[in-house]
């Protein structure tokens, strides 16, 4: 496995592979949910690149920017087993030289939902990620499905911007009791990890009302807030979207 922190260098490594070159974007702090993208990756394709780098573009000014979990040679550890090919793993200010001033303005689908509530979230997201498409050259991406509406966004600038690349979106990994596995689940107290999957039963509640008949997303939308509301770590919600 080659480990590249240069644009430079990463271009010519990428030069010299033969077969279709897969992309696997990250932020490191690697759990279960990225391996999965990663085997399915290697599964699907002749050469697997990661990439790790938190993007600090896509953090609000009161995010947690500098205190997001980062463990770089764990993370070697966990993709080496994988079989990865080429990790991409650039300083801050190799992605954001002195003077960077460009960015990718977004349509009114990624203003909604998170977008409303994190304003400059996705333009980051958007901007890094076709860099890093630029810098790869990927064949084919993969996005977890958990993230649902950022790879609406991707996919959206990909065709909007004519860039070469397929988006494959992943089914979300959970724990048993359902909670999507995130890297920001460890900021969980115990008491909050035992309420977190409270999320996921709310939504399955609207599925199965769904499977079982009912058509008003408005009475949907209802029955996932009265089961988040009723949990009394529930603070707020920010949105519920059918």
């Amino acid at each position: 496995m080659q480990v590249i922190t240069t644009i430079e260098e990463f271009r010519a490594a990428r030069r010299s592979c033969e077969g279709t070159l897969a992309l696997v974007p990250t932020m490191g702090s690697l759990h279960e949910g990225h391996l999965a993208l990663v085997r399915r990756a290697r599964r699907e394709n002749g050469v697997l690149a990661v990439s790790i780098f938190v993007n600090a573009s896509q953090f609000g000014p009161s995010e947690d920017y500098g205190a997001y979990p980062r463990d770089l040679a764990r993370d070697l550890g966990l993709l080496g087993a994988e079989g990865v090919d080429l990790v991409f793993a650039p300083p801050a200010a190799e992605m954001y030289p002195p003077g960077y001033a460009t960015w990718i303005d977004l349509p009114d689908m990624a203003k909604r939902l998170e977008g409303e509530h994190r304003p400059s979230h996705f333009r980051g997201v958007a901007t890094v990620v076709s860099k890093l498409f630029n810098i790869v050259e990927p064949d084919v991406a993969y996005f977890g499905q958990k993230d649902g509406q950022q790879v609406a966004v991707i996919r959206r600038m990909a065709s909007d911007l004519n860039i070469d690349v397929e988006v494959r979106a992943v089914p979300t990994v959970r724990e048993a009791d359902g909670l999507a596995l995130s890297s920001r689940n460890v900021y969980l107290s115990g008491e909050e990890r035992q309420a977190a999957p409270v999320v996921f039963r709310s939504l399955s509640q609207a599925r199965d009302l769904w499977a079982g008949g009912e058509r008003s997303a408005d009475a949907l939308r209802a029955e996932v807030r009265m089961m988040l509301e009723a949990d009394p770590l529930v603070s707020a919600i920010d949105y519920v979207s059918i």
